[in-house]
């Protein structure tokens, strides 16, 4: 639920009449950030970069936010890291709503131990949305963090992406890693880099922060490398499938 009366896509557009810009003018980042400060100081940071990645017409990372097909996400185009103007349809490119072939697609796995043909980066995305859907399975009481139209699937951080990111029963983070094959030592530096990220720049003083690995087999190195870490857990998650003759 929004913290304030609008939800922060649509207070972006409040900041675009506030601050009287028009087509053409730039505006930084670091602009956007601190109108929000001065006037909505209980939006996160995390929140807003968010919703710049949405609002950008021409940032990939948007497809992660689910950007509307419907024109309400495409508001703003970026020029770099730091700058962005508003969109203007008569000589900016498309909008970008989904990843169009399987070169870009690999572009949004992150960390892979080898890269991933495009039936298996489909058999990725299915895990993450099965499970992000019954995280119960996981744990009980675990649920999808969401705060602001921002859910925790595919979390950005720092230019990364947590596969899943929850909370447990006391409100506590959960970081949650998939592996769609086999799990090497390699994914615990990328899981305590997510850890501390969140730490640092999400969670409040009195939350927590632990991680999940999940991948179909655990090598004998990443068992032996997460023996030594107390805030990590490991599952090897199996598939079935049955059939009903019809008669």
């Amino acid at each position: 639920m929004p913290i304030y009366d609008k939800p922060t896509r649509i207070l972006a557009r409040d900041f675009v009449k506030d601050t009287n810009l028009i087509k053409g003018n730039i505006f930084t980042r670091k602009d956007f950030i601190d109108w929000f400060a001065a006037k909505y100081p209980n939006i996160k940071k995390v929140t807003l970069n968010a919703h710049l990645t949405l609002l950008s017409v021409n940032a990939p990372s948007r497809i992660h936010y689910n950007a509307s097909t419907s024109g309400e996400s495409d508001l703003f185009f970026q020029i770099d890291g730091s700058r962005f103007r508003l969109y203007d349809k008569d000589i900016d490119p498309p909008p970008i709503y989904k990843i169009e072939d399987d070169s870009a697609k690999r572009e949004f796995i992150e960390d892979s131990e080898d890269i991933l043909e495009s039936n298996e980066f489909a058999y990725e995305r299915d895990l993450k949305n099965f499970l992000s859907k019954n995280l119960s399975l996981i744990e009980s009481g675990l649920r999808l963090y969401e705060d602001d139209g921002i859910t925790g699937v595919e979390f950005q951080v720092g230019g990364r992406f947590i596969d899943i990111l929850a909370l447990d029963k006391n409100n506590n983070y959960v970081v949650i890693e998939l592996k769609v094959s086999k799990g090497y030592d390699r994914v615990i530096g990328q899981l305590l880099r997510y850890i501390a990220w969140i730490e640092q720049n999400q969670a409040e003083p009195n939350q927590k922060v632990r991680g999940v690995i999940i991948a179909s087999n655990i090598s004998e190195d990443l068992a032996l490398a997460a023996s030594k870490i107390t805030d990590v857990e490991m599952f090897e998650y199996q598939l079935s499938v049955t059939l009903k003759k019809v008669k």
